[in-house]
């Protein structure tokens, strides 16, 4: 549900300061949220209006008279001088002039994807790159009925609750009911509710799916340590022609999947790919992508389930093209046909360039 109005108690909300940095709180009444600058009182925040700018007010009094009974202290709006600070702690002034108050910070709500970037979590999330990635690739639309393993802390599940809306469904199966109380309370607080349209369900992949209708889901997303023994029972619960997408994080589980994926016979050529994502300086003249970049987080792999009973189309291999053999097997590779003519040509190659270096050395 899209918010709109004056921000209210129980929101989640963005702070951003003139460097950049960013905290999101949920708004308390009577609350307030620690900075290096000061405090940030959440009064001054509920039934603002998003695009405002709120300045934090001095912790001074924490430091020179200590908590209060509740542990919070005093929220004195007096700046603290840099004279005063060294006075409280004159080895390590610094810390003082970090409680002074004045600091400001923009308030918006957040974006979807700032909210799974920030959102608490048990297992490590899918970032928001991949997560387009499989919104668009997945075919993932108002409507669809999608099945999701792995639900995590509830990144990819939010944003799949969203996608299908209410007039689709998801049914999230998650292993761990520590990693599925996670998930769900991330997307209850997100929506603001607990989506009607969600289907959460815990335990183990197959066992959970065998207890499913056949061909009941148009889309999979996979997100698992072994996606390639979970074929079987996918194949089984989703339509044909349904798209399934795996996340999967090495070079190992891809290559494992892949060949799993061609053995059975019931998916499409795999598509693979991974995203990377590079931000941008744009200051003036001064125009350069910045040092650090999200690079390698996982691989996106995405295929089509066949009919029952009908073979996929997969392309073969050239006989003199390897790929398979192992190479502690060596002895079995085919040597790649090369005709006599070019050898003969790159040896006649090879002692031209030894005559000439021969007779280089002698001079």
């Amino acid at each position: 549900m899209m918010r709109r109005g004056p921000l209210q108690a129980g929101e989640k909300v963005q702070l951003t300061d003139r460097k950049g940095k960013m905290i999101t709180v949920q708004l308390v009444p009577g609350e307030r949220t620690q900075t290096e600058h000061g405090y940030i009182l959440h009064d001054d925040l509920i039934g603002a209006s998003e695009g405002t700018v709120v300045v934090t007010v001095s912790g001074a009094l924490d430091a020179a008279a200590g908590a209060d009974a509740d542990g919070v202290g005093d929220t004195s709006t007096d700046a603290m001088s840099a004279a005063e600070a060294h006075a409280l702690n004159p080895r390590k002034p610094w810390k003082g002039t970090r409680r002074i108050g004045g600091w400001s910070w923009c308030v918006m709500r957040p974006r979807l994807a700032d909210y799974v970037l920030s959102m608490p979590r048990g297992a490590q999330i899918m970032y928001p790159k991949d997560i387009a990635t499989v919104l668009q690739l997945g075919d993932i639309r108002p409507g669809a009925r999608v099945l999701e393993s792995g639900g995590g802390s509830g990144a990819m599940g939010i944003n799949l609750l969203e996608a299908v809306g209410e007039t689709g469904s998801l049914t999230t199966i998650e292993l761990r009911s520590e990693f599925a109380h996670i998930c769900e309370a991330n997307a209850t607080l997100f929506f603001g509710y607990r989506p009607q349209w969600w289907d959460l369900r815990v335990g183990d992949f197959d066992s959970v799916a065998a207890t499913l209708p056949e061909h009941s889901f148009d889309r999979i997303v996979l997100d698992m340590l072994d996606p390639w023994n979970r074929l079987e029972q996918a194949h089984r619960v989703i339509e044909p022609g349904g798209v399934l997408v795996a996340y999967v994080t090495t070079t190992t589980q891809l290559s494992r999947l892949a060949e799993a994926v061609r053995e059975s016979g019931q998916w499409t050529q795999p598509e693979v790919q991974e995203t990377l994502e590079r931000t941008w300086k744009v200051e003036g003249l001064s125009v350069r992508p910045n040092h650090q970049m999200i690079a390698h987080t996982g691989f996106l792999f995405i295929t089509r389930a066949m009919a029952d009973g009908v073979q996929a189309l997969h392309k073969k291999e050239r006989a003199t093209k390897d790929v398979y053999t192992d190479v502690d097997e060596l002895d079995s590779l085919e040597l790649r046909d090369i005709s006599d003519r070019k050898v003969r040509k790159v040896i006649r190659d090879l002692d031209r360039q030894v005559k000439e270096q021969e007779a280089q050395a002698q001079q």
